[in-house]
């Protein structure tokens, strides 16, 4: 009796799995358009470009959908501090991107998970066993390893990905606890403000002066625009199609995407470290996932 109703949570799972394989891989073509673009322009005036353009769209998308830019909802705690952590995320990440390997960002980027992990149960108090904890802390012992502080091949550079990580790891902790109410525009629109305001800090702290676009960094700013709106739009779809516990895994594809670009169009390669720690990094977020799963009450 119950064969039809499984079937149809496999092919949920199937098509949610689609959806987010592809909103990783427009988040990496995202990346290598933004690093391409600054080869000509400030950092702080592609996070204004990119920001304002993602917020016109998002705004657009919501009054579109009879959603209020504006309401008490949006200015509650929870949002004021995920705005927060979205400056944190994103200027530091972009940062990144510009000055360091693609393939190295894109590979300390994937122990956001884990750090969400750690801090749920810190925070929230979320339950998390001692597999679980001993999988972040090989995680993170992975991070390590592509860092490798303390050594000749250390750069204080990659210190900005960690920061950009932790970024994003408290806004996804922030987004949890706001308001229910407000919609994936909504949200959208507050995140890219949030890159407008970090490219004006930016801006200010730098001091460099802004240029003229030519026609290349135009087209790149314009597709990071596009793609960054449209893999949004896509991991939305992704996350309300299939279950969370078989969907989210695919989100470690955006390593693969990442390395490939870094590798192909910018030049960059693959040494021991970065290839072990990536291993630990992925294999720990897909234990802590799977575990995760397991500990649910079945129905």
């Amino acid at each position: 009796m119950r064969e039809p109703a499984l079937a149809t949570d496999d092919r949920a799972n199937l098509i949610g799995s689609l959806w987010m394989v592809a909103a990783m891989a427009v988040f990496a073509v995202e990346d290598a358009l933004i690093k391409s673009a600054a080869k000509t322009l400030p950092t702080a005036q592609i996070l204004l470009i990119f920001g304002l353009g993602g917020a016109v769209l998002f705004a657009a998308f919501a009054k579109a959908s009879g959603q209020r830019l504006v309401s008490a909802d949006v200015m509650s705690r929870p949002m004021r501090v995920r705005m927060g952590f979205e400056i944190v995320g994103r200027l530091f990440y972009t940062l990144a991107i510009t000055l360091t390997p693609l393939s190295a960002t894109t590979v300390i980027l994937q122990a956001t998970p884990l750090v969400v992990v750690a801090s749920a149960a810190l925070i929230f108090g979320e339950r998390v066993g001692p597999r679980r904890w001993l999988a972040i802390l090989i995680g993170l012992l992975g991070v390590l390893i592509i860092l490798q502080p303390g050594t000749e091949s250390f750069s204080a550079m990659s210190l900005l990905a960690v920061t950009g990580m932790l970024g994003f790891a408290g806004r996804d902790l922030a987004s949890r606890a706001a308001p229910r109410g407000l919609g994936t525009a909504i949200l959208g629109f507050y995140g890219f403000l949030g890159i407008v305001i970090a490219g004006v800090i930016y801006g200010i702290w730098d001091g460099t002066a802004f240029v003229w676009p030519n026609a290349a960094a135009l087209l790149f700013m314009g597709g990071a625009v596009l793609a960054g709106v449209g893999a949004y739009a896509c991991l939305m779809k992704a996350m309300r199609t299939g279950e969370v516990s078989a969907v989210t895994p695919f989100r470690y594809s955006r390593l693969l995407f990442g390395i490939a670009f870094g590798v192909i169009f910018f030049g960059e390669s693959l040494g021991p470290a970065m290839l072990v720690g990536s291993a630990l990094i992925v294999c720990s977020g897909l234990f802590i996932l799977w575990r995760g799963r397991q500990m649910r009450p079945r129905r």
